[in-house]
């Protein structure tokens, strides 16, 4: 029997978020640097999934419209196991999906070193940038499920090379 979390009475809205782990081969992730409802945010690349979309088909919409080119999904990497409160929005449940992707073809879009290398901070602007997975730190994003994601992608490329 499932069993419902007292205090979240408020909740009348789940939203799902799909994204990208897009791991190169010096060991670096691909993560996005925004600015998004009026704050800096840095995420994996990705987004929400729109009613009537399948999350892998709302990854590639998204990739597309972020780099302006394809990916192709490799596998799935990680669903929310866990209660999340949304971000945004107090009466909201967020359930995030990863997936190990790649790109289809040579990277077309700008990759920086810098963080938030966009000329304006307007809302949708966005850079790229490649850091190194066992240099990345749970407070180096913004959302608390992406912290967790990177324990597990440390996991990962550690077990991927032994």
């Amino acid at each position: 029997m499932m069993e419902f979390i007292p205090g979240n009475e408020h909740l009348n809205k789940i939203i799902v978020r799909v994204y990208a782990l897009i791991i190169n081969n010096e060991h670096e992730v691909l993560l996005s640097d925004e600015f998004q409802v009026n704050m800096k945010m840095t995420k994996f690349p990705g987004g929400g999934l729109k009613l009537g979309e399948g999350t892998i088909n709302c990854l590639k919409r998204e990739a597309f419209e972020e780099f302006g080119q394809e990916v192709e999904i490799v596998k799935h990497f990680y669903t929310t196991d866990f209660f999340q409160q949304a971000f945004f929005y107090n009466n909201a449940q967020i359930i995030s999906v990863y997936y190990i992707a790649k790109f289809r073809e040579k990277i077309k879009f700008k990759i920086s070193k810098i963080h938030f290398d966009f000329e304006n901070e307007i809302n949708g602007s966005q850079s790229f940038r490649w850091v190194k997975i066992k240099s990345l730190n749970p407070e180096d994003l913004t959302f608390p499920i992406d912290g967790k994601i990177i324990e597990k992608l440390k996991r990962f490329e550690f077990n991927k090379n032994s």
